[in-house]
């Protein structure tokens, strides 16, 4: 699919995007890979493993997502969007709440005017669990920024086809606790600070993650939400996987936290299609095509709506990790290793 084709990774130094990006040049022969973030010591680390003299199809674009003229001019040829920047802190996010606001709103905003304004095929936007049912502003803003995605696709005489790919927490991600942990352990640290101790989240794998994007390029139709079906973790396991011997210390939870995360909410339910390893979250608006159009993707396989009381929640899922599990998957997904 991606053959002599150009893609653009917004956020593309991210954990995600340097990771894709791999992926991309393993897999594929691509016309042009374009590293789109604002961080330019980011892009010479990059550069410095992924060379263009070496990938001669990589191209790095310093710009940012609020800069609709720069993303118009970086999207000129290209073919594929993957909108993975972000900001993803919620502490951050509650006390900066414009730059919040800016780089999750606008920037989705964006993304959408300059891919029909070059006739971009596919978009993909990167979501979160927090995006559902949200009580922080970095949920809030990504699920406006959803909103924005899923209704591009309603734009007149347009053929752009945007969609959106919701996961929970990256084994690893600059964004999770796993590199808190390490580095409380580095430091000898007496104890490891618990939030709640009935706490869970949903995990995923970066390799996970990327599977998830790419199957969702291919069988993507526009306007709907691919949910993975992943496993959760107690919190307090994670901890007790990664320093069995520490003890732990309830600090409580901080303002914007749940103690659960969502995939997929009751309230959603109407418009979830399952399938073997994952959901479709079809569009609730008025749209080009009804839900049943959904329910075979292009891989042939055929799903099936799920029943009114769907809930895929972090705290009820039947898919749990024990503690091995959990330190064993720490093991083999160290994130920050793209080499």
């Amino acid at each position: 699919m991606f053959n002599n084709k150009s893609i653009l990774i917004t956020g593309g130094t991210g954990s995600f995007g340097k990771n894709f990006t791999k992926f991309l040049l393993r897999k594929y022969k691509l016309k042009k890979i374009i590293i789109y973030s604002r961080d330019e010591m980011k892009q010479f680390e990059m550069s410095q493993i992924y060379s263009p003299k070496k990938y001669k199809c990589l191209r790095y674009f310093l710009g940012d997502v609020r800069d609709l003229e720069r993303l118009t001019i970086a999207l000129r040829d290209v073919d594929f969007v993957i909108h993975a920047a972000a900001l993803k802190q919620v502490p951050a996010a509650e006390y900066n709440p414009i730059e919040c606001i800016n780089t999750n709103i606008i920037g989705a905003q964006n993304i959408i005017l300059a891919s029909l304004r070059n006739n971009v095929k596919k978009v993909i936007s990167l979501s979160t669990d927090k995006a559902v049912n949200p009580i922080n502003l970095y949920g809030s803003s990504k699920l406006a920024s959803d909103k924005l995605i899923v209704s591009g696709n309603t734009y007149g005489g347009s053929e752009v086809k945007f969609s959106v790919v919701r996961y929970g927490n990256v084994i690893g991600s600059r964004a999770s606790v796993v590199p808190f942990f390490n580095r409380l352990i580095k430091e000898k640290s007496k104890f490891l600070p618990i939030t709640d101790a009935s706490m869970t989240r949903f995990w995923i794998t970066i390799d996970e993650g990327i599977n998830l994007v790419h199957k969702a390029f291919i069988n993507m139709i526009g306007g709907e939400i691919f949910v993975p079906k992943i496993p959760s973790i107690k919190i307090i396991d994670l901890a007790k996987a990664m320093a069995p011997n520490l003890q732990h210390k309830i600090i409580g939870i901080r303002p914007g936290e749940k103690i659960h995360e969502l995939l997929t909410s009751k309230d959603e339910a109407a418009n979830v299609i399952q399938f073997k390893d994952h959901y479709v979250i079809t569009p609730n608006i008025e749209f080009k095509f009804t839900k049943n159009r959904y329910l075979k993707n292009k891989s042939g396989e055929k799903g099936k709506f799920v029943n009114k009381n769907f809930e895929y929640s972090s705290g009820t899922n039947k898919n749990f990790l024990n503690t091995k599990e959990i330190k064993d998957l720490n093991k083999t997904n160290t994130i920050n290793d793209y080499l």
